[in-house]
């Protein structure tokens, strides 16, 4: 019989998350809310689904495969997150598409930053096996031909432990290098916030930034920790390489390093994840150095952006907090296809792919206002907005409504909305 949680335990794993262009990401269950504020000061929400292939097929669940699947999954939701992030911000709006942009459009139903966001996480991940992989591999092979030819002495065995140094020194001054940049720096800031609301939401605390503030910004399941953790079972998965086959040279050992990284990664998803709801000496010592890297990958954050992470973990768990629902659902839809007039609709949930503008995120079901565009999933010819608008009818006439619900059952996944928003005069 499976034991029921209790308490604070019940909470623990129970929301993930991301920073992103001026804002946060929040994962749970199936439902992904994403939170950015623009410079007006607006929060624009975006809620999506995204539902794991594991969730389909149970075979897949089993330790190790299950690792390397949300590995490549959350490669996959990082770059969804990251255009809907930068379509709230409005960063991809150009007035005059050229016709390669217009083409991709009208013929394959695309845009230009989509294929550029895949173009570049395919070179992202080929850099970092060039880097992190292939670099320290060769580089500790050459150190060990030059002290053969010079001194006559071979590393042997341990040219892994060169490799793994080299790694964590290409690691450490690659983050500390972006974090210089302004824009990254931010989203260090943002990534604190989404630690830290965790935290405070794992602890069981009313979410308020003051509560959240009090929280660490250091989470042992963070992505952070991941990469880290990879390149030390990588020092060791080489050295039993070096053990068992001596004498292998350069080209033999970089594939065999490429054959099992699938492994490493699946290895290394179970350990962080293990790490993150156990804490007993162990854990917290194969946490530690991860925890420590985050020193360079976080950033004390702000209140404004404490908000942001909060907003996101409400929306992302609404049955937990369902004030935020019920302030979606006091606020009417209108559609306004092109070239027809204003048409009222009986859908006034927030529902999947859709996105809204805050502008007084403290008090959601009080009285804001509020507004947002969506493009719908409907035929290529046409492309309707939905508005948020101020309009809600009294709460005598309002129908009461459960929270809406997102279909596990389907395979389609909404594609991200452009919220272009509009806000009764004011340029949100």
């Amino acid at each position: 019989m499976k034991k029921k949680c209790e308490g604070t335990d019940c909470r623990l794993g129970k929301v993930g998350g991301q920073a992103v262009l001026e804002g946060v990401m929040m994962k749970a269950g199936n439902r992904t809310v994403t939170t950015c504020r623009k410079d007006d000061g607006t929060l624009v929400v975006t809620d999506d689904s995204f539902v794991s292939v594991r969730k389909k097929h149970k075979i897949l669940n089993i330790p190790i495969l299950r690792g390397i699947i949300s590995f490549v999954e959350s490669l996959i939701l990082s770059v969804k997150t990251l255009g809907a992030s930068a379509e709230a911000l409005g960063l991809e709006e150009e007035e005059n598409p050229g016709k390669f942009e217009l083409w991709l459009k009208n013929k394959l139903g695309v845009k230009i930053t989509d294929v550029i966001m895949v173009i570049a996480t395919v070179l992202g991940v080929a850099l970092s096996v060039l880097l992190f992989i292939c670099l320290p591999g060769w580089l500790s092979y050459g150190l060990d031909a030059l002290l053969n030819f010079f001194f006559n002495v071979r590393l042997g065995a341990f040219t892994a432990v060169v490799e793994g140094v080299v790694k964590v020194g290409i690691f450490l001054a690659y983050l500390s290098l972006v974090s210089l940049m302004p824009d990254i720096k931010r989203t260090f800031m943002y990534h604190g916030a989404e630690h830290k609301s965790i935290a405070c939401f794992e602890a069981g605390e009313e979410l308020t930034p003051e509560n959240a503030r009090k929280h660490t910004r250091f989470h042992p399941r963070c992505g952070t920790s991941f990469m880290f953790f990879m390149i030390l079972i990588g020092i060791i998965a080489g050295l039993f390489i070096k053990l068992l086959i001596p004498g292998l040279d350069m080209w033999a050992y970089t594939l065999i390093r490429l054959l099992i990284l699938p492994l490493l990664v699946g290895l290394g998803f179970e350990v962080i994840m293990l790490a993150g709801k156990h804490v007993n000496p162990v854990t917290k010592a194969i946490s530690a150095p991860g925890l420590w890297v985050q020193r360079i990958t976080t950033r004390e954050p702000t209140d404004d952006m404490l908000e942001v992470a909060i907003t996101s973990i409400k929306c992302a768990l609404r049955d937990d907090f369902p004030e935020f629902s019920e302030f979606f659902e006091a606020r009417g839809w209108e559609k306004k296809p092109d070239g027809e007039a204003d048409a009222t609709v009986g859908e006034s949930s927030l529902g999947v792919g859709e996105s809204t503008a805050i502008e007084d995120a403290e008090a959601f079901g009080e009285e804001t206002v509020a507004s947002a565009d969506q493009s719908a999933n409907i035929p290529e010819s046409t492309e309707p907005q939905a508005q948020i608008t101020d309009t809600a009818a009294p709460a005598e006439n309002t129908e009461a409504k459960e929270p809406s619900a997102i279909n596990t059952a389907t395979d389609d996944i909404p594609e991200a909305v452009e919220p272009q928003t509009k806000d009764n005069g004011n340029d949100a």
